[in-house]
This record gives C-alpha cells, structure tokens and sequence, in this order.
C-alpha cells in the first residue's frame, strides 16, 4: 500500500515520456485545453459573419449606347397601335418576336403631319389626327430590347405654317406646288433656306431629348419636276448636290455622335444621278445610308451584296437594304 502509489506514478510518467513522447508536466489540463478550443472555435465563428459584411465592390452595368449600329433586322411600327403603355409594350414584343432589333416610328409624314405635341412652333401648326408620346414609345422599345428610330419627312412638306421655309413662284407672292392644285399638288420646303434647316434638325432635337438616339430621314432631296417657276431665294451661286451636302453637314455636325443620322433614298437615287439630288446619295456625304427598293421589283441575294459593297466602296459605313416584295428589311 505504501509503495504502490509511486509504482503507479513512476509508470504513468514514463509511458508517456517514452512510448508518446510526451511531457506531462507540460500539457495543460484538460479542462484548459477544451476551453482554448471552444475560444477559437467562437473566435472563427464570430470572425465570418464580420468578414461577409464587409462593404461589396458595386457591380456597375454600363450603359447601353443608343447610338450604335449593330446588325439586325428593321421593321416598321404601326402608329395607330400605340396608343398607351399596354399597347405600346404589346407592339415592342411583336416586333421583336417577329426578330427586329430596330422599330421604325414615322412621327412627320410627307404631307407636313406631326404624329406628337411637338413644342416646335412650325410643328405645332401641322398637328396630326393620330399622336403618340414619343417618350414613353422609345422608353418601352427600349425595354424591350429593341432600338427605336424616329422617320421624319424632310423637304417634302406643304410648310404651309412659314412662307419663309418654302419655295415660291418666281415673281409672286405664292407658295410652289409640285402639281396643279386641282390634281393636290402641294408646297415644299426649300433645301436653301437656313429655317428649314433650321427645323428639321429642331425636330431631330426634340425626338432625341424624348429618347430616340436615330433617326431616319427621308425627302432630303428637292422636288424631281424642275422649273424656272421655282424661287429658291439667294442661292449664292450653289448648286442642288452642294447645297444638299451642306445640309446634312449641318446637321452632323450639329448632332456630333449624340444622334445616330440614317438617310433614305430610292434605288434610283442612290446607283444613279436624279434631278432630286444632282449625284448619287452617297456622294452628298451619307454616311448611313437606308435604300428603298421599289415594290414593283426585287432584287436578288447577290445584287444586294453588290449594292452594299459598291456604297460601302463608295463612301457609305453602314447601308440597311429595304427590299418590301422580298421581305428584306436589315
């Protein structure tokens, strides 16, 4: 009984001093030990949530540029059908279901109809019977992932809101027609009149600001019937192509890259010299060209290849075919 305690002692040390390598006079007590790993465990569970609540760099999505060209198909919407949101939206869907990416709105005709409460006092003037808000169709086209482009008439418009935007009668007081009036013949405005180039891009202005970021111009041409009759003003001497050019660098260059200007022209316009224009299109410096095909006539997948290389070649960044008896809009 007395020495069993130290037999008991001396081999307890040594089994864990020899056989475990271990010193015991060392090690903690147990009770130590599993309070340091209850510490550390709390520790590693106290140090998560601090670090998960740590602020997030903010994922920024860039916006989307409305004034690039990108490939796609066009199509034209149908004004009468956008008469509220639902509607609005209902049309956008179509559309893109249908597989455009760009929703043509004509919102100024060639009859001088302005289809919006424009504040533009010329535009104010030729009210429509059919308006839109012109905002809330490109926000929602927009929404709904496709490109809204607004097409207004150019010189072709009666202008009978300001005599001093028209061409008139050599010698007279009267607007002049591109027909008898008996046959509705009607004014035009005239290309070398600084207000209604004025205008125009007055219009372009308002259209961007309500959210468009392209539009599509159609008429920027003088009438096809030439006369001695036609009283253009002062001329200074400048012939129709170059006055025609001048334009549309006045609006480029009033635009900048804020507004993404397309120009319409007939096929004929554009592969061959009209007493509309005085050159083809693409030497007025149209830069984005949009050529209408006649519905009389077609053209074949390799014709259109070549008329968009020959005005690529010639000048033109990006030209869009219209082609409505094959059904090609892009």
């Amino acid at each position: 009984w007395v020495a069993a305690p130290h037999v008991l002692d001396w081999a307890t040390h040594t089994w864990y001093t020899v056989v475990r390598n271990r010193d015991l006079s060392a090690s903690s007590p147990a009770g130590g030990s599993a309070s340091s790993a209850a510490e550390s465990t709390a520790s590693s569970v106290a140090e998560e949530p601090a670090a998960s609540s740590e602020a997030q760099p903010e994922v920024v999505t860039p916006a989307v540029d409305g004034t690039a060209i990108v490939e796609g198909a066009w199509a034209e919407a149908d004004l009468t059908t956008l008469t509220d949101d639902a509607a609005i939206r209902a049309a956008a869907q179509q559309l893109a279901a249908q597989g455009a990416k760009y929703a043509v709105v004509t919102l100024k005709d060639a009859a001088g109809a302005v289809y919006y409460a424009s504040q533009v006092p010329a535009a104010a003037a030729s009210p429509a019977d059919v308006t839109v808000d012109p905002a809330k169709v490109a926000s929602i086209f927009k929404d709904e992932g496709l490109i809204p482009v607004a097409k207004l008439a150019a010189f072709r418009d009666p202008a009978r809101a300001n005599r001093g935007m028209a061409i008139g009668y050599t010698g007279q007081e009267y607007l002049w027609l591109d027909n008898k009036a008996s046959a509705g013949g009607n004014p035009w405005l005239n290309p070398y009149a600084a207000e209604a180039v004025q205008y125009i891009g007055d219009l372009i202005d308002e259209l961007h600001t309500a959210g468009f970021d392209q539009i599509v111009l159609e008429n920027v041409q003088f009438p096809s019937s030439t006369s001695s009759k036609q009283d253009y003003g002062s001329t200074n001497g400048v012939g129709r192509a170059d006055q025609l050019t001048a334009d549309i660098a006045a609006w480029e260059q009033r635009f900048g890259g804020s507004v993404t200007l397309w120009y319409s022209y007939t096929l004929a316009e554009v592969t061959g010299t009209s007493s509309t224009l005085g050159v083809p299109a693409v030497e007025l410096g149209v830069k984005n060209l949009l050529v209408r095909v006649p519905s009389a006539s077609t053209m074949t997948d390799e014709e259109r290849t070549a008329l968009v290389q020959s005005q690529t070649e010639a000048g033109a960044e990006h030209v869009v075919v219209w082609d409505p008896t094959a059904g090609i809009f892009e």
